[in-house]
């Protein structure tokens, strides 16, 4: 089962950051000036990280983990590599770049600690990755998965989009979505699965064999 969960989620790492990315507001350090910390080797770089997108990491982190203590030293990661990664990289959106390195480090440790007897969303996700693909790894390595990707993505009605995204990206659960959307947990619950019904189709006709 962790073979196959890990296949869905190496489709989903080729997701564009710039298709959906969380808004931080507050009177925090402009992005740039922060990147710019990092490439002066200034160690309050950490600290303005975490002051606009703590909250961020940690939440990412824990809807995939669903523990207070792993989540945190996944954040503490997530730090530490940002710090070792800049320079050279220089990303376009800081909050994307941050979300990834958590979402990865976070999706890492459930998997290699056995996400099954963990329980939480993370569970429940990696079930409904399975309506999309098969143990196929011949592909994984194709970058033309992430244009086929992204093309659908950017197809997709907005609402529709974020939906996806918070589900499958944040790992947010459906009755969060839900709240947020106002909507019932029935109504995302079916915007789910004909996206990924969609989402499989797309592929599909991509030629990417799943």
């Amino acid at each position: 089962m962790a073979h196959r969960c890990n296949l869905f989620l190496l489709i989903l790492v080729f997701m564009s950051e710039r298709v959906f990315h969380k808004k931080v507001r507050g009177d925090n350090m402009d992005d740039k000036k922060i990147i710019g910390l990092y490439f002066s080797r200034d160690e309050s770089a950490i600290s303005e990280t975490d002051k606009k997108y703590g909250k961020l990491c940690r939440y990412i982190a824990y809807h995939i983990l669903y523990n207070e203590q792993d989540s945190e030293e996944c954040v503490n990661d997530t730090y530490l590599r940002a710090w070792n990664n800049m320079p050279p990289k220089k990303p376009d959106v800081l909050s994307a770049f941050l979300g990834r390195i958590t979402r990865n480090i976070a999706i890492n440790r459930a998997l290699y600690d056995n996400a099954k007897k963990r329980g939480g969303e993370f569970s429940q996700i990696s079930d409904e990755a399975l309506e999309i693909v098969s143990g196929n790894d011949d592909y994984c390595e194709n970058m033309a998965i992430k244009e086929a990707i992204n093309s659908f993505l950017a197809k997709l009605p907005r609402k529709t989009r974020v939906i996806f995204m918070r589900r499958y990206w944040y790992m947010s659960s459906i009755k969060e979505i839900a709240e947020d959307y106002g909507i019932p947990e029935g109504t995302v619950k079916s915007i789910l699965s004909r996206t990924r019904q969609e989402f499989k189709n797309h592929l599909l006709k991509e030629g990417i064999a799943l």
